[in-house]
């Protein structure tokens, strides 16, 4: 698994999934928990990760709907 993306905006992570879903991309979302037990406050970004294979078809339509990427 790669990571593509990776924010404290829990829209764009939904939009993201979306997206890929859409495409028959499959995403796991991590550190779900983790940004749930700090009481949604926003400090700990959510990662979207997807199959090393997908990732470059996953970047090109995030791309073209205008989403920010990880590095």
């Amino acid at each position: 698994m790669k990571e593509l993306l990776r924010s404290n905006d829990p829209t764009i992570i939904a939009f993201s999934k979306a997206l890929l879903s859409g495409e028959d991309i499959g995403v796991f979302e991590m550190d779900v928990h983790m940004s749930v037990l700090e009481g949604s406050v926003g400090i700990l970004p959510r990662r979207l990760m997807v199959r090393e294979q997908d990732l470059f078809m996953a970047r090109a339509i995030l791309r073209d709907n205008d989403i920010h990427l990880s590095d």
